[in-house]
């Protein structure tokens, strides 16, 4: 495991010449924030405030949509041309709205078929963080990893966090194209993934969520495993907890899905549904906004329109309470970095059906014991767990009580805070970094601060 060694922050701040118990001040950067469904949005929210918890200062710089955050924690926001909204996805700019070089660049970006929010967002963290460098201690950024970073590192000290490498869902896009111009066009779209490779490999530091990440963020992308350190994500588990007083309704699934894309598995989950409802009344509620596309397509050509519900836009009490009325929630992933609604359903004690597909068996445990697993992408072996749990009420008891065990004991969001300000002030001790401080005059004000 690469977690920081024992008395890494005593080490560090002996290095660099400070407290390591004086708070730190960090920004934070996040190009996208969706606040419910999306990965990135939760593990921003959860941990800035687990930050500010522990006493240090965070202020975020984000782009659409924007995060929510706790009321500490402030926003400053650097809004994209924002092409890919839930209104209009693929829209394109209208010249008045080119106002800035990094609106330019999202737009020639865009204009030849690549991905160009994490570009675009670096250059403009840049042009926000350029004449505030004396203000932050470190900056973190939440997998943009653009070019733009990397001027940002030589201003003041950065660490990023990168969830998973994002070859692995160009890949089973790839593998899903129906001719070879659709897979030119999925190559080109994802062809920002070199660079992310390129700016995570001169990073001092890389915090990734689990083992599997690391190898393959290793072997994908090129990044020295010496650069990588292994902090694991959190759950709020005050919140995500089991709801005695709610009723399942019998034969509901529970899914999250944040995109309509091939490595969730969402299609795979559809057919397992289908198959499931012609021996069995077996319903489906989808914690994210319907939206054209392939799973929309399948849901009407397999007949399921009237069995699938889809929920957004509602609090994070209500998720639970969606969680509490399932008798199994269903992770059918292909690939996962880590997986929070993983984690998040095995709070709540409901039994969690999830593939084998990357870390997730690293993150729901042993068959049978605190989840019900099955290979990825078998939509066969789908249906066949799901029926499992549902026919076995004393299973689903089990393995949900279970999985909540095993979540209260390994992950909390201080905990993720915890080895994250560690990973800092490793980071802050590295002689390039204590150079950086003292030009940036934050050494000396946090000496005084300390002395007083």
């Amino acid at each position: 495991m690469r977690t920081s060694p024992t008395g890494t922050r005593a080490t560090a701040a002996a290095a660099a010449g400070h407290d390591a118990d004086v708070p730190l001040r960090i920004a934070y950067l996040t190009y996208r924030g969706k606040p419910h469904v999306g990965g990135q949005g939760v593990y921003t929210r959860h941990l800035t405030k687990a930050l500010t918890d522990l006493g240090h200062h965070v202020e975020v710089f984000g782009g659409q949509p924007y995060p929510v955050l706790d009321e500490r924690v402030e926003l400053h926001e650097l809004p994209s041309l924002d092409l890919f909204n839930d209104q209009y996805p693929g829209r394109p700019p209208a010249f008045w709205e080119l106002r800035t070089r990094a609106d330019l660049v999202e737009m020639a970006q865009f204009s030849i078929g690549v991905f160009p929010e994490p570009l675009a967002f670096s250059y403009r963290a840049l042009r926000a963080l350029r004449p505030r460098a004396g203000d932050f201690d470190v900056v973190h950024d939440n997998q943009c990893l653009g070019y733009g970073i990397l001027g940002i590192e030589r201003l003041i000290p950065t660490v990023a966090t990168l969830h998973h490498p994002i070859t692995r869902d160009r890949m089973l896009e790839m593998e899903r194209a129906a001719n070879w111009h659709k897979r030119w066009s999925i190559g080109r779209w994802y062809s920002f993934v070199k660079m992310q490779g390129r700016v995570a490999s001169r990073l001092p530091r890389v915090v990734v969520v689990s083992e599997n990440s690391i190898a393959d963020i290793h072997s994908d992308m090129g990044v020295a495993l010496d650069r990588m350190r292994l902090v694991p994500v959190g759950v709020d588990q005050e919140l995500f907890r089991p709801l005695p007083h709610v009723t399942p309704i019998p034969g509901r699934l529970i899914t999250t899905a944040s995109a309509d894309v091939a490595i969730k598995g969402l299609g795979f989950l559809l057919e397992a549904l289908a198959k499931l409802r012609t021996e069995r009344d077996v319903t489906l509620t989808v914690i994210g906004k319907p939206k054209p596309g392939t799973s929309m397509e399948l849901i009407d050509s397999l007949g399921l329109r009237a069995a699938v519900e889809f929920v957004s836009g509602v609090s994070d009490e209500r998720i639970v309470e969606l969680y509490a009325q399932a008798d199994l929630a269903v992770v059918p992933s292909l690939y996962e970095g880590f997986s929070l609604p993983a984690i998040e359903a095995m709070a709540t004690s409901t039994a969690l059906v999830a593939t084998d597909g990357g870390a997730l068996p690293e993150v729901t445990g042993t068959d049978g014991e605190t989840v019900l697993q099955c290979r990825a992408g078998d939509a066969g072996a789908l249906a066949t767990a799901i029926a499992r749990g549902l026919d076995d009420t004393e299973l689903r008891a089990r393995v949900g009580a279970a999985g909540r065990r095993r979540v209260v004991e390994r992950w909390t969001w201080r905990s993720c805070a915890e080895l994250t300000a560690d990973q800092y002030r490793e980071v802050l001790a590295m002689p390039a970094n204590v150079a950086k401080l003292q030009r940036n005059g934050r050494l000396p004000s946090r000496q005084q601060h300390g002395r007083r």
